[in-house]
Formats: C-alpha cells, sequence, structure tokens
C-alpha cells in the first residue's frame, strides 16, 4: 500500500492511504490519525489500512479525493531517528579521491552513518531554505526505510523483517560547512538542514520483483534545472542493504517504530548514469582536470528527485523542490 501524510495545521499532520496510481487519495479516519501511530500497532493497523487501500484501488473508496503532492508533509514528519548510511562506497571512494584522501578498507565491510536530524523534516515540495547560498548548497537524492521495533543486536537475517515502509530522500548538504565540521572529529550538524521525503510512503511489496535482497533494483532518477543529470541504479553498487544499515545501526541499542535508515548518496561505477549529488560531479571533474567545474545550487535553483517502475509510472511521488533565501537574511 501507499501512504502520505497531508498537512492539516499540526506537527504530525493528516494519514491518508494514497491510490496506486497516485490520484486519489482517502483519510485513514477511524484507523490511524497518524503514520506515527499506524507504526506503534503496525499488525493490528497495517491490515485495517490495507482494506482502505484495495476499496480505493478498486474505486469504492467513500470521500476519496484527488491527491495533491504539494499538500503534502514527509510521510513521518517527525521521527525518533533519523540515520543515514552511505552504502554506495563508490560515491566515498570518489570524493575521497578528489581531495587525495586514502580510503580505508573497512568502509567496504563497516558502514558509515550519521546521525541526522529529525524533528523538523520538510514536504516533498516544500522549499529549500538555506541563509547563504555560499555554504555551496547540494542535494542528495538517496532511498530510506522507515522501521517497526528492532532489537538490540538483531541478526541480518532478520533485520529486513523490520522493514515496514520506503520513500525517497533528498539529505540537502551544505558542502562549504563540511570541511570544518569533519575536522573537529564529531560529525555533521550544521551542514545538514532539513531533510525532505517524497510524497508517498510505499510497503515493500509495492515494488514487485525490483524489492530483492534489501534492496531497490530501479533507477533513481535526479532533474536539476529540468534536466536530468543522473539515473542510477539503485540496486547496482549497493555495498550494504537495508538489513545491513539496520544490523548496523542496532548494534549497541535497540531501534523503535518510526526510526528511519537512509542508504546514502545512490551511485554507479558506471559514470554514464550520471549523479545523485553536485559533490560526486564536483569530485569526478576534480579527478579529470585538477579542479571542480561545476558549481553549486543557487538561489531560484530546482531539483526533481523522483522512480519510475518498469512501465514508466512514478512509484513514491516526486520531490520537487527549489532553493530560496531564507527571509530576513
Amino acid at each position: 500500500m501507499k501512504l502520505a501524510t497531508l498537512k492539516d495545521g499540526s506537527r504530525d499532520g493528516q494519514l491518508v492511504v494514497v491510490a496506486r496510481d497516485l490520484k486519489t487519495a482517502c483519510i485513514a479516519d477511524g484507523i490511524a490519525s497518524t503514520l506515527q501511530r499506524a507504526l506503534d500497532d503496525w499488525n493490528f493497523i497495517a491490515p485495517q489500512l490495507g482494506e482502505l487501500y484495495d476499496r480505493l484501488n478498486a474505486g469504492r473508496a467513500v470521500n476519496s479525493f484527488e491527491f495533491e503532492p504539494q499538500n503534502c508533509m514527509a510521510p513521518l514528519p517527525r521521527a525518533f531517528q533519523w540515520a543515514d548510511g552511505s552504502s554506495y562506497v563508490n560515491h566515498v571512494e570518489l570524493v575521497r579521491k578528489a581531495r587525495n584522501a586514502e580510503m580505508p578498507d573497512s568502509f567496504w565491510h563497516d558502514p558509515l552513518m550519521y546521525q541526522g536530524g529529525s524533528d523538523d523534516f520538510i514536504g516533498p515540495c516544500d522549499d529549500i531554505v538555506t541563509r547563504s547560498a555560499e555554504w555551496g548548497i547540494d542535494f542528495e537524492s538517496e532511498i530510506a526505510v522507515i522501521t517497526g521495533d528492532v532489537p538490540m543486536g538483531v541478526k541480518v537475517q532478520h533485520a529486513g523483517e523490520a522493514i515496514r515502509l520506503l520513500m525517497l530522500v533528498n539529505d540537502v548538504s551544505l558542502r562549504n560547512l563540511i570541511p570544518a565540521e569533519l575536522a573537529k572529529g564529531f560529525g555533521f550538524l550544521q551542514s545538514k538542514p532539513a531533510t525532505s521525503f517524497s510524497p508517498v510512503a510505499v510497503t515493500p511489496d509495492e515494488l514487485g520483483d525490483a524489492w530483492k535482497d534489501g534492496k531497490v533494483h530501479l533507477p533513481l532518477r535526479s532533474s536539476w534545472n529540468g534536466n536530468l543529470v543522473g539515473q542510477p541504479n539503485a540496486g547496482v553498487d549497493m555495498v550494504f542493504s537495508f538489513p545491513q544499515l539496520i544490523t548496523h545501526l542496532c548494534k549497541t541499542r535497540n531501534v523503535r517504530a518510526g526510526s528511519i535508515v537512509g542508504s546514502g548518496t545512490v551511485s554507479n561505477k558506471d559514470a554514464a548514469k550520471g549523479y545523485s549529488c553536485i559533490a560526486e560531479k564536483r569530485a569526478l571533474e576534480m579527478i579529470a582536470t585538477g579542479e571542480p567545474l561545476t558549481p553549486f545550487m543557487q538561489y531560484g535553483d530546482s531539483i526533481k528527485i523522483e522512480m519510475l517502475d518498469k512501465n514508466g509510472k512514478s512509484i513514491f511521488g516526486a520531490i520537487d523542490q527549489s532553493v530560496v533565501e531564507a527571509d530576513g537574511v
């Protein structure tokens, strides 16, 4: 099934069920008011949402209405946890090579992961608001899963059982703030502003045979200012699957329902597939010419991130955002 959260003036919005073709939706009235409520009692609530989803797809849902992504918050507007991995080691390798940094062998068998801010996600069509374009504004096209409860020390073979939903991510980065933060040895903070997610989160079965081995085997499309700049296949060159990322996160702690785990920037070794963030394009230019040529995003720029099924139909709806300057700066 497909789920979304509509803006209603509250912090957690109104949970709706969305039709498979993303054309209509229906409020999950009497089932669960928010997605977090559904996740907290998934085994009881999910079948009820599934029945409503079937009625909606059959045109039998009462009070259905036109689905409009611009009215959506993030599917989970705030989460107990947002942990973003870096499964596509090719991306890490390129960025490090561009700055002549050694690539530790451990990166191939021990996932990188950072803890992001999870209290202020933004919707799929909300503006990317920053105080300075000089901070190096960059998009990062990714995939994420939302989990149920996962016990500490979970084994990889069981971690996938906790995956409830999948969605797309724009993990916005302020690249020019990153070096100073990493030099402190304590990770990202100011360089990672509010993250945005696709209009719709979907259960794994919606992906059919594209969901295999804990990976999504479909291209992830990124269009910058209307130009397609990347379409790497998310199932190719993903070194760590989502179950592996969840296992990594749960090594020393329990993970609770409503936690989000990201894949990191989707990247293929085949450069012809393009890029899912500007930093990777600049890294390739550095390696080839000794200097980066592509500028970061400027005010007025737009970014669209979307994944299509084998029939060319949008699965999650599109993240479609513009970059704007913060008021009063």
